[in-house]
Order: C-alpha cells, then structure tokens, then sequence
C-alpha cells in the first residue's frame, strides 16, 4: 500500500471513530500533530486545535470529492435566485423572508440616507449624538412590537450579548430552551449568573424548576425563541406568559427568526398567538432578517431602554449604526405593514415546502412550515454530501452539522422567502428527495476504501 493509499485510510478509521464518538454523545479529540514538525509556538494560531480540526474537515471533503459548502462567493443579490459560480441557482440560504432587499422604496431610502448623512454615524451615540434616522427607526419598532420604546444597536448577536451582560450578574439565574441562539448563551455565559438549559420548549420543565430555585436569586431571566432557527417551530408563549409571572422573572423572546414571519402582519409571535405584548419584558431582533439591513434591536418599557442606552457596553462603546442601514430598516418595517400580502405568501410557501416534503418521506423534524424547514439527513459527512449534490443540481442550501447539531441530527437548512414560486419549493423538494434516496444505502465510508 503506497503512502497516498494509507493517509486515506487512515482519514477513513478517523472518520468513522469520529461519527461513533458522537453518535455515543462522547467529545472527539483533536488529530494528532504530525510527528516530525515544527514545535507549537504561542504566537502561532495555526497550532491552535481548531486549524487541525478544520484541516482534517477539508481533507474529509476532499476524499469524498466535494469542495467546502461554507463561503462560496455570491454574485448578485441573493433572494429567491442567486448566481454562484456564474449558474443560477434556486436560493433557500438567504434570510430576506419578505423579499424586501429589491423593493424599490427600501433601496431609495438606502440611498437617500447616504447622500445626506454619509455612510457612518462616526461616533457611540452616547458621546457622538443622536441623529433623526436613529429615532425613526427605534419608533417604527416600538410601534410595530406595541411598545413603549426601543433601541437598535450594531450587531444582531452582541445585542443579545450585551443586553443579558448588563441586566443579570452573579446573584442572579438565566433559564434558557436547549435549542436557543449561540448569542443567548453566549450572553448568558458572560454575565456571570447561574445558568440552567430547560427541554425544549416545555414550560412545565420551567415552571416546576423555579418553584424549587427562585428564593435563592434575585433577579431570573427566561429565554425563548419567537421562531427556532434551526427547527422551524415555536413555543406557547401564553404558557411562558404565566409560569415567569407566577415567579416573579422577566421573559425575553428573541424574533429574529420570528418578526416579518409570524402573524397576519409580520408582527411576529404575539401577533400569531394573540398575546399582549407588553407582558413580555424583553423582544429582541435582527435589521439583517425581513429588515434587509444589519445590526439588533431592544424593544420593550421606557424604562428597559433608558436603561441599556447608558449600561450596555455593546451600545455605550460602539459606534451608532450608520444612516444607509437604519433608513433601509425604517423603510422596511413601514413596507412589510403596508404591503402583508407578503407575510401571507411567505406562510403558503412555507407550507407548501412543509407538506411537500413530508409527502416525499423527508424528515422535517418539528417544523410548523413557516420560513425555517430542515430536512434532517443524518451524520454530518452524509449532510455535506447530500447538500453538494442538491448544489451540484441547482438547489442552495446549507449543510448543519456538528457542533451546531447533534450529529446524528446534521440537516440541511432551507429558509423560503415569498419570491419563491411553486415551480422553485417544487423542484427543490424532488431534487433533495432524490438525493436523500441515492444516499440511503450508501455506505460512505466503506465507498471510499475502493
């Protein structure tokens, strides 16, 4: 056997110790470094552990001859349809769920914005300045949520780093859903109080816990998704509702997913479930979702905003969001309630995809056919194949695996906008389908050995 012939045996022993270990639920180590080579230095980050980590996932993708699915170059404005590779292909990787980013106003006031104020707000809006854009857009929110206030801020996941940082400390506990957002927990790791992961959406779970926990912390915080990213369902908020009244916390509903989806006028999950939305003390979201801009939002009291404009780093210490971005949110926001035809074709499209789907045998998981449906395919070396093939035959949608999901639960991802048509959910749905079937039987590892 010549050397060639051995490294790729032993990538495939690898491999498949590695999809034993976590199927098992055990952690999977790092390679070994290659014998022979320069000794690690502390100031050389190739030697860190995620470099090997990353060098073995590419070298995993060039045996099963496929490239990486991550990072391909877009080359026009990716909606329904985007360019790759100079081929157009039928897009469910874009988060644009109302197909706003081509609307004609919204682009107008992008640029209206640029030639007047510039393109950066050049200072924390702290020390440097209000500017007009930034009070129109935190209004539109507040109104839209039916709130008293709120605040936008520069970056979708640090608002939720930043707000959880500066409202909970060491005295205090953060129960959070299994599947919730890196940023929530990463927030919640950051400030330092106790944490707790509860089952997925189960309130019971929550409510029985507090019942034992709550006299021993000052303040706790709940934390659910208006809209899972990664499984496309959603909790009974009412039900949230009353266990964190009955205990005496606060409850935030993080909407990035949720808010141009969810309800008759996109207002998302309050609207849907018919739920006042001032008993909810924290609604957070994204400008880079239904919005087409960048950056996060709080809204909720006067009081909570007051608040987080003079404590939370994330806005005390960054720069305002830029004129361009906070008008092409502005004009989003009045553009999705003026026009909720939108909302209604993403929701039947989003069904249409769901049921689809399951007629064909795919495995969708928890999805309630809004605008997130995966189709859970296995392993994570079988996602990446399965998301190369659909690519390959004119479909783009990410692969998830893991860490981000657990390994036997690695899915592709598909997010459906209200360009899509019939035509579009159709064939992407046949084709996955056809993937999912030729990969049934197929042994991927023992494939490689011949």
């Amino acid at each position: 056997m010549g050397a060639a012939e051995k490294d790729r045996s032993a990538l495939v022993d690898r491999l498949r110790k590695v999809r034993e270990a976590r199927a098992r639920g055990a952690r999977v180590a790092a390679p070994p470094k290659p014998v022979g080579g320069k000794p690690t230095k502390a100031f050389d980050f190739s030697t860190l552990p995620i470099f090997e980590q990353m060098r073995f996932q590419e070298a995993v993708g060039q045996t099963l001859g496929i490239g990486t699915p991550f990072f391909r170059e877009i080359e026009d404005r990716a909606g329904a349809l985007c360019v790759i590779d100079g081929e157009e292909r039928i897009n469910f990787a874009s988060y644009d769920y109302l197909g706003l980013g081509g609307h004609p106003d919204v682009r107008r006031a992008a640029v209206k914005a640029a030639e007047k104020w510039g393109v950066s707000a050049n200072a924390s809006r702290l020390v440097g300045g209000e500017r007009p854009y930034h009070g129109e857009l935190e209004r539109a929110l507040a109104e839209a949520y039916g709130v008293e206030a709120a605040v936008a801020m520069v970056s979708g996941h640090a608002t939720n780093v930043t707000t959880i940082g500066a409202m909970l400390g060491p005295k205090d506990l953060i129960l959070m859903d299994q599947l919730i957002h890196n940023s929530i927990s990463e927030g919640a790791r950051l400030s330092g109080a106790a944490r707790l992961t509860f089952p997925h959406n189960d309130f019971e779970w929550v409510d029985e816990t507090l019942s034992r926990v709550r006299g021993r912390y000052e303040r706790v915080l709940v934390v659910v998704e208006g809209l899972y990213s990664m499984d496309g369902d959603l909790p009974d908020l009412a039900r949230f509702v009353e266990v964190k009244a009955r205990h005496d916390a606060w409850l935030m509903v993080d909407e990035a997913h949720a808010f141009g989806v969810l309800g008759e006028t996109g207002r998302g999950i309050a609207e849907l479930q018919g739920v006042d939305p001032k008993t909810i003390e924290i609604w957070m979201g994204t400008l880079s979702k239904t919005l087409v801009s960048c950056g996060g939002y709080i809204c909720g009291s006067e009081a909570l905003i007051a608040y987080l404009k003079h404590k939370a780093p994330g806005f005390v210490f960054s720069v305002g969001i830029p004129a361009p971005v906070a008008a092409t949110a502005t004009a989003a926001v009045k553009a999705m309630l003026a026009e909720p035809e939108r909302v209604a074709r993403l929701r039947a499209n989003g069904l249409r995809f769901r049921d689809r789907a399951k007629a064909a045998g795919l495995d969708i998981g928890l999805t309630e056919g809004y605008a997130v449906t995966p189709v859970i395919i296995g392993d994570s070396p079988r996602a990446v194949v399965a998301a190369d093939r659909i690519f390959q035959r004119g479909v783009n949608a990410l692969p998830i695996i893991f860490p981000a999901v657990p390994e036997q639960q690695a899915r592709i991802r598909f997010f459906l906008t209200a360009d899509h048509t019939e035509e579009q959910i159709d064939r992407a749905v046949d084709v996955t389908a056809e993937v999912v079937r030729e990969l049934e039987d197929v042994d991927l590892f023992a494939s490689l050995r011949g």
